[in-house]
């Protein structure tokens, strides 16, 4: 294979060839390792790497594989992960000068699981300040590959930088307001926001930990799903980690959706996106129509007092987080999250009530709305490929955060699962996604609507010029 077929690929797809013995992972690390210090200088994904135990890890990996020992599809693939997973033997920085030189406590569920898994962690992600909205003054903000002038979504940015760059083959990121599925989206990544509870939250930094969601990002359903297998089932260093058993989400991926019902709400999305985030979506539909699905008109539930109470349980929830440094360091925030620290120290009891009367009653009509059909289908950005300076517009928050958010917060509110799936470009070139929305636990479900999508289509096969 060449360099470019290399790097480039899906990960799921270099599978045969390690076990061959044509492709080795050391290979493929050191590859890493090299575009990482080409090109990275400009892009800004990456806070740390350990090329070193990278490279050890890898020649333990190809000497497994020789023996006939495979792990899982990750195994001898080089990933990293966004800076806010726990690990022991890189630094963990939670995009903050304040966690600067921290010490984890210990390593996080899910990094030692993707290692057990046989997975080589070359490093640490750029992150937003405490997985929110802005980064830190200190760090320097990620570039869209695809275009600079334009956003890389928030809060997992280095995460969708660096896989669509070719200096990782997946991530993993957190979502609690859209933050696996926003930069996903922007780079043009295949991003799984699963059911809230699918995946450990142990060593992992809390932005607002009822909304919290772990997930993974790559390249295609098929890369995606392979990285939430290794990393979703029960854990007993966190009690909310659910107990139901994980389906073998690769063994169902190829199942194709004829006869699948999918709901679509073309007011509430009229309402919210551009007309050429609508017109991917309309391709999006014929293309699924295609392949057999059936789509039914569905009323989504009204989203305007549940995306405030969600910047209100977000902010109480961040507070409490934060509360060992904060307002104690408030000079070492940057100014977006010590606003939100400064909102959730101030909010009543009274308004939290409120928040959390209007999060179940929406649940309650989101559940009614997925009753006669197996998946909804929405767009992820209503903006088609937004630029910074569009991005710098959108005012203080709540409003701000929500401009981008409207169909990402609703779904981190019930917990409902969410797979990005990239289908199109703006017209300046710009990476765009629509999300296929499940069920509780409907992850097999929405990663095969989503390859099934891609095996008739190439917009996840995009990749840079750099």
């Amino acid at each position: 294979m060449t360099e470019q077929q290399l790097w480039a690929e899906e990960f799921t797809a270099l599978a045969p060839h390690l076990d061959s013995g044509t492709v080795t992972s050391v290979a493929l690390t050191e590859l890493m390792i090299e575009r990482v210090a080409r090109f990275d200088g400009a892009l800004h994904s990456y806070v740390a790497i350990e090329p070193e135990l990278a490279l050890a890890a890898a020649a333990r990996a190809d000497a497994e594989i020789a023996a006939g020992l495979r792990r899982s599809p990750l195994h001898g693939i080089p990933v990293a992960v966004k800076d806010v997973f726990y690990t022991t033997d890189i630094k963990t920085s939670l995009g903050s000068s304040i966690y600067a030189d921290w010490q984890v406590p210990h390593e996080s569920t899910t990094t030692q699981r993707l290692r057990d898994a046989g997975a080589i962690l070359l490093g640490k992600l750029t992150a937003t300040e405490g997985v929110y909205a802005q980064h830190h003054p200190t760090v320097t903000e990620p570039i869209n590959p695809f275009g600079a002038a334009h956003w890389t979504g928030n809060s997992s940015s280095g995460s969708g930088v660096a896989v669509t760059s070719g200096l990782a083959y997946g991530t993993l990121g957190t979502d609690t307001g859209g933050s696996i599925r926003l930069p996903s989206a922007s780079c043009g990544l295949t991003g799984i926001k699963p059911t809230w509870g699918r995946v450990s939250r142990h060593g992992v930094f809390p932005l607002a930990e009822s909304l919290d969601h772990v997930g993974s990002m790559a390249r295609s359903a098929k890369d995606a799903a392979a990285l939430l297998q290794v990393i979703a089932g029960a854990d007993p260093l966190d009690p909310t980690a659910s107990p139901n058993v994980v389906p073998d989400y690769l063994a169902e991926i190829e199942g194709g959706v004829a006869g699948f019902t999918i709901g679509i709400d073309w007011s509430f999305m009229r309402a919210k996106a551009d007309d050429e985030v609508l017109a991917s979506i309309e391709a999006a539909v014929g293309v699924m129509t295609g392949l057999g699905a059936c789509f039914v008109d569905v009323s989504f539930p009204d989203t305007q007092a549940i995306l405030y109470g969600w910047h209100t349980q977000c902010a109480v929830e961040a507070a409490i987080a934060h509360r060992d440094t904060f307002p104690a360091m408030r000079d070492q925030y940057g100014e977006r999250l010590a606003a939100l620290l400064d909102h959730g120290s101030r909010v009543t009891a009274f308004e939290l009530a409120e928040a959390l009367k209007s999060r179940r009653s929406f649940n309650g009509a989101i559940a009614l709305m997925f009753d006669p059909i197996d998946l909804l289908l929405v767009p992820t950005i209503p903006v088609a490929g937004p630029t910074l300076e569009y991005m710098s517009t959108l005012g203080p928050d709540p409003d701000g955060i929500l401009a981008v958010g409207p169909f990402n917060a609703p779904f981190d509110v019930c917990g409902y699962p969410t797979i990005t799936v990239p289908c199109g470009a703006s017209r300046s070139g710009i990476p765009m996604a629509f999300q296929f929305a499940g069920r509780p636990f409907a992850e097999a479900l929405i990663c095969r609507a989503a390859h099934a999508y891609q095996t008739v289509t190439d917009w996840h096969r995009r990749r840079p010029v750099l």
